[in-house]
């Protein structure tokens, strides 16, 4: 039995505070009718996401599904690209005196 064409939409998690639920941000250009620029759209998407894998910053592809919830109507398909990990202000500080050695120099002097 095959399959209906789905539709399979690329976009960037914008929210992961629900449980098995996150939110998908798609942006697009389209003309506009009346001054012929570019304007820049954008449309929340919730999609479910079992396995709890997106994170915040991440880029996905969801893809249309039964509904779900009443908002929920696509799944998660693929993580395409991980966000970087931002590190706190402390962490990079404690590598960056760890790396030039100057650690235990302040260590001694107190």
């Amino acid at each position: 039995m095959e399959r209906n064409h789905r539709i399979a939409i690329q976009g960037v998690v914008t929210s992961v505070k629900m449980a098995k639920t996150i939110v998908v941000t798609v942006s697009t250009e389209r003309n506009d009718p009346l001054y012929q620029k570019r304007v820049g759209y954008s449309k929340k998407y919730y999609a479910h996401d079992e396995k709890s894998e997106a994170g915040l910053g991440d880029v996905v592809t969801i893809m249309a599904c039964r509904p779900i919830s009443k908002l929920k109507k696509f799944r998660l398909v693929s993580v395409d690209k991980k966000a970087p990990v931002k590190e706190s202000v402390s962490q990079v500080e404690a590598s960056l005196e760890a790396a030039e050695g100057s650690a235990s120099e302040i260590k001694e002097e107190e």
